[in-house]
């Protein structure tokens, strides 16, 4: 079993460099007891990053995948070790900080977005699609015209002027589905998902997400949406970040 540390707290998901021990090796992979890379999921990409031994040995992350209760690290050889990589070897990850970064920045603006959108019209999110250059958002039903549209991007705007909270909370899956509520987001939880993770907006939303995630939403900075049309039903969003914004660590 490996333990995915990025998704703890807040402040995990900031982790750029980790130590970790070889649980298993896969053709092709590496397995280890911990990971600070996260592994696809939610609409979210793997991290990339690199891997290191002591003895010299280089290894890039390509990708991260979940596997049953492990967590596979997909690499390539970068440098050759004197010896292979046995279990019980420790070993150092150093994660792809601007790629990551990105991904936290995007998958929280797309959070905030979806509760604004339902906020204002009771419009659920049926998918969301984060990605380093660009990400999407697709709708349950159509909004009913750009003057709808254009609200929400003002007030998307403005929340992240605000630079609200953005916290992490697990609860038991009895407890959380005892207090049912209205939620931006249509995606079912797994059956297998006993503990849910939630992540709350401060004052705005809160629903259950296995992504990282930045600490405030001024970090997320400028959001582009794509330009939609300005007649007819509007049924999916797309955007791109700009510059990070206020709080954001250094590079």
């Amino acid at each position: 079993m490996t333990e995915i540390a990025c998704i703890a707290d807040p402040e995990a998901a900031y982790v750029r460099a980790f130590r970790a021990r070889v649980e298993a090796r896969p053709p092709g992979a590496l397995v280890l007891d911990r990971t600070f890379f996260f592994p696809a999921g939610g609409g979210q990409p793997s991290d990339r990053g690199i891997l290191r031994n002591s003895e010299g040995g280089e290894w890039a992350i390509t990708e991260v995948q979940h596997r049953g209760e492990a967590v596979i690290h997909r690499v390539t050889e970068l440098r050759r070790p004197p010896r292979l990589v046995a279990v019980g070897d420790e070993l150092e990850g150093s994660i792809d900080w601007e790629l990551r970064y990105r991904h936290m920045r995007a998958h929280t603006a797309q959070h905030l977005t979806s509760s604004l959108i339902f906020s204002r019209t009771g419009t659920r999110t049926r998918r969301a699609t984060i990605g380093a250059e660009s990400s999407s958002i697709e709708l349950e039903h159509p909004l009913a015209d750009s003057g709808t549209w254009d609200a929400i991007r003002g007030s998307t705007a403005d929340r992240v002027r605000e630079d609200l909270t953005v916290g992490i909370r697990f609860v038991p899956r009895d407890e959380y589905e005892a207090t049912p509520a209205a939620r931006s987001g249509l995606a079912p939880l797994p059956r297998s998902v006993t503990r849910v993770r939630l992540i709350a907006i401060e004052g705005i939303d809160t629903v259950p997400c296995g992504g990282t995630h930045v600490r405030r939403t001024g970090e997320i900075g400028s959001i582009e949406f794509t330009p939609v049309p300005t007649t007819g039903p509007i049924d999916r969003v797309s955007f791109r970040l700009k510059e990070p914004g206020s709080g954001a660590p250094p590079s």
